[in-house]
């Protein structure tokens, strides 16, 4: 059983910007500073482009934790997709949507499916912890994103 969490936020910020920033591994691994996240791509370079992988190295629920993600599909400005291919999950699909509202403004809507293994214990564990533990890691990565885009259309 597969578990979806959609967050969507309204940015003061061009598309392009946000996009730009949503694959910055490094604006990633700052946005979810508390977690210690680090990001190593196959490439060394800091920004994504179609078909790079990135490992990140995290501390959740007390323990370490390796995920290694691909991105998929690109179309920049509109949207990107990146996918689990090595980590603790049985299957991680992440879209990122960016529409542009005009004047400026960006919605972005990150919507993530995960499917965790263990069987029906896993859907248990989905539903009830990791569901809302990572919803509230997109929100606080999107809010990241929202202050810093923010902040360099108003420049300092």
């Amino acid at each position: 059983m597969s578990a979806e969490i959609e967050v969507v936020s309204v940015i003061n910020a061009a598309a392009s910007t946000v996009f730009d920033l949503e694959l910055d591994v490094d604006v990633h691994a700052a946005s979810l500073a508390e977690s210690h996240e680090t990001a190593t791509t196959a490439t060394g370079r800091r920004r994504l482009g179609p078909g790079d992988e990135v490992t990140f190295r995290a501390r959740h629920f007390g323990l370490h934790w390796r995920m290694t993600s691909r991105i998929t599909a690109y179309d920049r400005p509109v949207h990107f997709v990146d996918e689990q291919t090595r980590g603790p999950f049985r299957a991680l699909r992440h879209e990122h949507h960016f529409e542009a509202l005009g004047n400026g403004r960006t919605r972005m809507t990150d919507r993530m499916t995960i499917r965790a293994p263990f069987g029906p214990l896993g859907a248990l564990i989905t539903r009830f912890l990791l569901a809302p533990y990572l919803r509230r890691l997109l929100v606080e990565r999107a809010a990241h994103i929202r202050r810093m885009a923010e902040d360099a259309r108003h420049g300092p």
